[in-house]
């Protein structure tokens, strides 16, 4: 297995801690994808969701890099993979064993799940992509970084497709997943070079001061895998929110 240095988002990372991290509970508010509980009526299901709207620092976005700039290389040790996999009406998600850490700005955060949205949330230079991977890691401090990684057609990935293969239904118990060949590092791009910014949750509550890092080049899939992915979920994407002048970084060695 690889464990680096090596470099982004997801969110990336990042769409949802960014999207099913924080997953709805039996109190919250029902959210989805369409109609009139979908992301243009966010705001309005619950006093907790107000920053879906009234937010300034939004995600996901178009990035459009404005320089590029001597960011470190991440200091990234996936090496754990997952413990189960999750199907919450959102999302699948894959929850993964304590162990695995980014470390960013001197602060290490623990990957605590990583999960998918069909098409993808960010774009790249006006450019989508038929699937995105947001590995969702925590700080102590409980700040948090998403790494996101997109998905273009391509070369079949097995891990990808034993992942899919194990998936269970909607609202099903997790499903527990145990494969000694699992290599976390396989669903990220050999290339390190990443995006940097400041955005939030990409699912309610959609809270702000999420550090994002969208790896620059994309893992790839079969279409027949993107398909599997797709008996799931067709889309489960947020549209396009401003970048409001942010600052947006490309790494540069």
């Amino acid at each position: 297995m690889r464990s680096a240095p090596l470099c982004l988002a997801l969110v990336l990372a990042a769409s949802s801690v960014a999207a099913p991290a924080l997953a709805e509970t039996k109190t919250a508010p029902h959210w989805s994808y369409d109609g009139k509980t979908g992301p243009e009526h966010w705001s309005t299901l619950s006093d907790a969701f107000k920053a879906c709207g009234s937010g300034t620092s939004q995600s996901p976005i178009d990035i459009h890099p404005g320089k590029a700039a001597p960011l470190s290389k991440l200091d990234l040790h996936y090496t754990f993979g997952p413990k189960d996999i999750v199907n919450n009406g959102h999302t699948v998600q894959a929850d993964v064993a304590d162990g695995n850490t980014l470390t960013l700005d001197g602060k290490t955060y623990t990957l605590a799940q990583f999960h998918f949205h069909t098409p993808s949330e960010n774009h790249i230079k006006g450019v989508a992509f038929p699937m995105e991977v947001h590995f969702v890691n925590k700080a102590a401090d409980g700040s948090l970084a998403v790494l996101a990684v997109m998905v273009k057609r391509g070369k079949a990935n097995p891990d990808l497709a034993a992942l899919f293969a194990k998936t269970p239904k909607a609202g099903a118990a997790p499903a527990a997943f145990s494969d000694a060949a699992f290599d976390i590092t396989k669903l990220l791009p050999a290339d390190g070079k990443y995006y940097r910014f400041s955005g939030s949750l990409t699912t309610p509550p959609c809270t702000e001061g999420v550090s994002w890092l969208v790896m620059e080049k994309p893992i790839t899939a079969s279409e027949k895998q993107i398909s599997a992915f797709h008996k799931f979920y067709k889309h489960n994407n947020r549209p396009l929110q401003q970048s409001t002048g942010r600052d947006i970084t490309a790494f540069e060695d």
